[in-house]
């Protein structure tokens, strides 16, 4: 299959990444469908996709206004001219509210072309999904994970389509910080890579491809260690989240949505709490992995879950901007 022949993909999860993933795909023209388990999981993905198109916009508007705004994943033209942005506003407003959201199995992966599985880091749920999927899906599909920390050879028997299997793992604001990891096991086909990496162009991504399977890929590698030592500063109680931004938006010029307790907010404290709740020490309270998880915990049993739900370490409007 080429990428010529791709028409329908589907998303597996519509947590903060898939209904990134699922935006992006429909707002690059491609015919999207979300497959959720339950009628109330569709019911918590849509407010997430609404906040999502809003950010799409917003990210437009601001362009429109400030060429310096310009956002890598929304076009491949920098110097757009004011009609250009309208008219990918314009498609971004017609195109986002067609997303599918069913908990069909048959409807969502029975015709599909590519599949991006974006479901929890569980290794039994991964599991039990590919197994579920594996006979509904046609024999062309690519079936891709998005996860952040486990190796696609992991699964690779699960899926029954080991040669068309393999992570295509985005980063968070793909609009924005538009990359994607392409990384195979030793049984991805050359021609899946090859249409993975055809596909993330086509979608507004910079394929970035890994030379061998990495545990956290390259982004994840460099990050979660600038996480733990942003959280062991507030967790030790040493500082607090905005001064300990302040510093790094001083210090390295970056702008303040790519300081570490916002772009924690933007990951999604949820998987922050899973991937430090798997550091050694973790459930010793006393330990600074502990305390970590203890902070993060707070957060995430207060409902403050990130800027998907308006409120993590800061709050946010209905943009994605700042409010406290």
């Amino acid at each position: 299959m080429d990428i010529k022949d791709v028409k329908k993909v589907t998303i597996a999860g519509c947590g903060t990444e898939g209904s990134q993933i699922a935006s992006m795909v429909a707002y690059k023209g491609f015919e999207t469908t979300v497959w959720l388990r339950s009628e109330a999981s569709i019911e918590r993905a849509k407010p997430r996709l609404e906040s999502v198109k809003k950010q799409i916009v917003a990210a437009l508007d601001a362009w429109k206004a400030d060429p310096a705004q310009y956002c890598r994943g929304l076009s491949d033209e920098r110097d757009l001219a004011t009609e250009g942005i309208d008219e990918l506003k314009a498609a971004a407003e017609e195109r986002l509210p067609k997303v599918l959201l069913t908990t069909d199995v048959q409807e969502a992966f029975g015709d599909a072309d590519i599949v991006i599985e974006c479901i929890n880091e569980d290794p039994a749920q991964k599991t039990a999904l590919y197994e579920a999927i594996a006979d509904v899906m046609p024999q062309k599909t690519l079936l891709l994970t998005d996860s952040s920390t486990f190796l696609p050879s992991t699964f690779a028997d699960a899926t029954g389509r080991p040669d068309r299997y393999m992570t295509l793992h985005f980063a968070n604001q793909i609009w924005r910080n538009n990359l994607t990891e392409l990384m195979r096991h030793d049984r991805t086909s050359d021609e899946s890579f090859e249409l993975a990496d055809k596909f993330s162009y086509a979608i507004g991504m910079i394929p970035l491809k890994l030379n061998k399977e990495q545990p956290g890929y390259i982004l994840n590698t460099l990050l979660i260690p600038w996480f733990r030592a942003a959280l062991q500063l507030v967790a030790t109680g040493v500082s607090d989240p905005a001064t300990v931004d302040l510093c790094w938006e001083l210090d390295t010029g970056a702008t303040p949505d790519q300081t570490p307790f916002r772009k924690l907010d933007k990951v999604g404290l949820p998987l922050a709490l899973h991937i430090m709740g798997m550091q050694p020490g973790a459930d010793d309270p006393d330990s600074v992995a502990g305390k970590i998880v203890a902070l993060l915990k707070g957060y995430v049993d207060a409902g403050k879950t990130g800027i998907a739900v308006g409120e993590g370490f800061y709050k946010y409007d209905g943009e994605g901007n700042v409010v406290e």
